[in-house]
């Protein structure tokens, strides 16, 4: 349990939640006072244009979610009169917002997992800066607190007084929204936008139900955001979730226990008890969701993506404990990496990437793992690659999906071969039988796939896809590529309207009688494009990642047996598929 306070990370996460705890609980007590609660939460929503413009443009997202919460806040005040209600007038606000942030992301930059991150927070991406800005909200918090807190409290009990008195000016109201937004772009990296209420707001409205004195709510507020935070971050290691998530299950809960208590008004022994049973179930709970130890096997091994994980294991057999990050369905573009992925890293031996920026982010998780494994990129070793992405965010020196060619899969396998030996040389002769075994299969798979696409017309093999994922398929067996849904290599892209309107006069105009969805991805708007030109969306194919135990596709040999089947299956409008004896 205590293992886990000892990760640098950890460390670092806790250091920021103890500062926001500071200016989050003593803000807290002023927006529940002010009855700005859904200001608190919609400001971090409304960040979203500003996230969206920072990862476009390529400045800090900080900086962007900032600018955009103040314009925000000075809006929301702008249109405010003296009577106005500040809910009805958030909500407006944050619609238009909203609806520029969504065009942004959609049509103007394509955004991605970085601002997923932000919109719900990783406790891989806290730095120094965001522990700089947490104590920077928290000092002006308190200072502003000393200055302009009587005018925030003489409004906020007794509005119409306040104002009776002279105290019309709105600029204490708007420094108080301004206050709001900082500390919510604080919280970014460990909490998420969306999330930061249950810092800011929760436990103020929780320490509310106990004491209606000023200081006592206030210091009660720092007390529990703070433990709250703590746990949270504890909590999102031992069960491998977001922070921001278990900080809001933990505030949720410890809130929820609160209002039952005070309700059935309990002697006061009676709510400590209570109390110490809701705090004794939560940590029982977290206990019992965190991982266990690790397997007897002589050698760890981290691999990033669900093939690498599938190949190492065939190539490792019983000799090597394999970790693979990527589950089954995952996109490894949009992939965010959770703290049970830093945690094997760290007591790995040696850790395997496909390369070519596929899993990039690898990189960021050996770095806070504090371990020292053995990096090998995979895909360096490949000998057929393809052109990447020549401009954008995407933009790389080679296709990623170099799987999708056995050759290269031959090649990947004799390069986790040697890389296993090199770490574990008693294991040389288990890891040299177990690769020339599987490389049998590999090149049976090769010949067999070769064989079925000759059967179909080369006329007939047109191929469309949800994205640009198949390019080494294609050029291996003879396929014509008419387009993708996306056309990008990556799935972080977005399609235009006009890129859908090109793509169905393409399909309409070429005969294509078949649009393959990619089974990690949502098939809706393939399946609205094949009703629109007649073709069908039946087939779907295993593109950046392999299927569950159950499925097909759940092994690299099954996933290129499966891709072959489905394409045939189209090409020919289902009059045959594709076997291939002797593949599992």
């Amino acid at each position: 349990m205590l293992q886990t306070f000892q990760l640098a990370f950890v460390q670092r996460g806790i250091a920021e939640v103890l500062l926001l705890s500071v200016g989050a609980g003593l803000l807290g007590t002023w927006i529940v006072l002010r009855g700005l609660a859904f200001f608190s939460h919609a400001v971090g929503t409304a960040a979203f244009p500003g996230l969206v413009l920072a990862d476009g443009l390529g400045f800090s997202a900080a900086l962007g979610a900032f600018g955009t919460a103040i314009v925000f806040a000075v809006v929301v005040r702008a249109l405010a009169g003296p009577h106005t209600d500040y809910d009805s007038l958030t909500a407006v606000v944050l619609a238009g917002f909203l609806a520029v942030g969504v065009i942004l992301a959609s049509d103007v930059f394509r955004s991605g997992a970085s601002i997923e991150t932000l919109l719900f927070g990783s406790l891989l991406v806290i730095g120094s800066g965001d522990l700089a800005l947490a104590a920077l909200a928290a000092g002006l918090v308190v200072a502003t607190g000393l200055v302009l807190g009587p005018r925030w409290l003489a409004h906020g009990f007794d509005p119409a007084g306040s104002r009776a008195i002279g105290l019309r000016s709105p600029l204490p109201d708007l420094v108080l929204l301004a206050l709001i937004a900082l500390t919510t772009i604080a919280a970014l990296a460990a909490i998420g936008a969306l999330l930061a209420a249950a810092l800011i707001v929760v436990p103020a409205a929780t320490v509310r139900l106990w004491t209606r004195r000023m200081p006592a709510w206030q210091a009660g507020s720092v007390l529990l955001a703070a433990v709250e935070g703590v746990a949270g971050i504890w909590a999102s290691v031992e069960t491998n979730a977001p922070p921001g998530a278990t900080i809001a299950v933990i505030s949720g809960a410890v809130f929820a226990a609160a209002l039952i208590a005070r309700r059935v008004a309990l002697p006061l022994r009676g709510r400590a008890l209570a109390a110490g049973a809701g705090a004794a179930l939560l940590v029982a709970v977290a206990s019992g969701c965190g991982g266990g130890s690790g397997g007897s096997a002589p050698l760890d091994a981290v691999a990033t993506t669900t093939q690498l994980g599938d190949l190492v294991r065939n190539v490792g057999g019983d000799r090597v404990d394999v970790h693979q990050i990527l589950q089954p369905n995952t996109d490894p573009h949009d992939y965010e990496p959770r703290p049970d992925d830093v945690v094997a890293t760290a007591d790995a031996d040696v850790a395997f990437t496909s390369g070519d920026g596929l899993d990039a982010w690898m990189g960021e998780v050996v770095s806070q793992s504090g371990g020292s494994p053995a990096v090998v990129d995979v895909g360096a070793s490949v000998p057929v690659t393809l052109p990447g992405e020549d401009e954008g965010e995407e933009a790389s020196r080679f296709d990623p999906h170099w799987w999708h060619d056995p050759r290269n899969a031959e090649a990947a396998v004799a390069t986790i071969r040697n890389a296993l030996t090199a770490a574990d040389p008693p294991g040389a002769a288990a890891y040299s039988a177990n690769a020339a075994a599987y490389l049998a299969e590999v090149r049976a798979l090769d010949r067999g796939i070769a064989a079925c696409m000759a059967t179909v017309p080369a006329d007939a093999r047109m191929l469309v896809t949800d994205h640009d994922a198949f390019s080494y398929f294609t050029e291996r067996y003879g396929i014509t590529v008419v387009g993708a849904i996306i056309p990008s290599q990556t799935t972080q892209a977005q399609p235009s309207a006009g890129d859908i309107a090109r793509l169905t006069d393409l399909i309409e105009a070429e005969g294509v009688t078949a649009i393959f969805p990619e089974s990690s991805l949502s098939p809706k708007l393939a399946e609205a494009i094949a009703r629109d030109t007649g073709a069908t969306a039946d087939y779907s194919l295993y593109g950046d990642t392999l299927g569950p135990g159950d499925s097909a596709g759940a092994t690299y040999l099954g996933m290129e047996r499966a891709n072959a089947d489905a394409m045939v299956r189209g090409f020919t409008g289902g009059a045959r598929g594709c076997t291939i004896a002797g593949i599992p």
